[in-house]
């Protein structure tokens, strides 16, 4: 008799995954033009950016590019003054946004969808039309504040990217869960503040970082709104770049944003997954 294989321990045999197919096309076939993507919009920039800000105009490795931002006067004044700015926006996109995500997602409203899509329309218009036209706005409303305009001005332009991730998130929510409250008899504040906002972390989150990161490093809000008493870390890093010679110091500059938003990001990260565990309720 020929020697039969034994199968595995607990006497089952061992199941083998196939790879899914779609039309005979594995799966992950149709991730290769993202990844290539990828590679050439955002790995190959960031080296650039690396070579450039190590380097000098020589191409010599160096690190005076960082020591020309900390040897720069007030640049600590603008960079607070930039994460300001981000701030006091992010905070009124999501005053805005989670209220109108909450009424949106919670009534059953036929043209829910088209309501949604009349404030998202804006952002398919150019970002500049779009910062122009506040300029003219807030012309016709006498409106001279270098600080309210520049903030009107992020506001309207990032609100859509607070308010789709919010409505998202409470979209998907579960209904049973916000029953449970009413039945246990928590009243509305109550069932906001404990049900609804811990199920809705992840979708704030995801809205904070994406109104946050690009509002601390724009520079064209504030070149057309703004004034010296708004100037941001963007408006910086533009100029050195807009100068043929300084690509080495704005690199470096750029290389100290990106570094202080990762920071941003890790630490959003870390308070996101820690009311998840200690939450329960996500």
């Amino acid at each position: 008799m020929k020697n039969r294989e034994k199968p595995p321990s607990g006497g089952m045999k061992e199941k083998t995954v196939k790879p899914v197919k779609i039309r005979g096309i594995k799966r992950t076939t149709f991730a290769v033009p993202y990844l290539a993507l990828s590679i050439i919009f955002v790995v190959v920039p960031l080296f650039i950016m690396l070579y450039y800000a190590f380097t000098d105009g020589s191409g010599h490795f160096s690190f005076s590019n960082f020591g020309h931002f900390f040897s720069r006067p007030n640049i600590m004044l603008v960079m607070g003054r930039s994460f300001l700015i981000a701030l006091l926006t992010t905070v009124i996109c999501f005053l805005l946004a989670y209220p109108l995500a909450l009424a949106l997602s919670s009534t059953a409203l036929n043209g829910k969808f088209v309501l949604v899509m009349l404030f998202i329309l804006p952002m398919w218009i150019n970002s500049l039309l779009r910062t122009y036209t506040v300029k003219i706005v807030l012309s016709l409303l006498n409106i001279s504040n270098a600080w309210v305009a520049v903030t009107t001005g992020m506001v309207y332009d990032f609100f859509p990217f607070m308010l789709m991730p919010l409505y998202s998130v409470l979209s998907g929510m579960d209904r049973s869960l916000i029953e449970a409250s009413h039945d246990l008899g928590a009243s509305a504040a109550t069932t906001l503040f404990k049900v609804k906002l811990p199920l809705s972390l992840p979708g704030i989150v995801s809205g904070v970082l994406m109104v946050f990161m690009p509002t601390v490093s724009t520079f064209a809000i504030s070149d057309i709104l703004g004034d010296t008493s708004t100037y941001m870390f963007g408006n910086i890093i533009n100029q050195w770049f807009a100068n043929s010679g300084g690509w080495n110091i704005g690199s470096a500059y750029s290389l100290i944003l990106l570094l202080l938003i990762a920071v941003t990001v890790i630490i959003a990260n870390r308070i996101t997954k820690g009311k998840t565990e200690a939450g329960g309720v996500l």
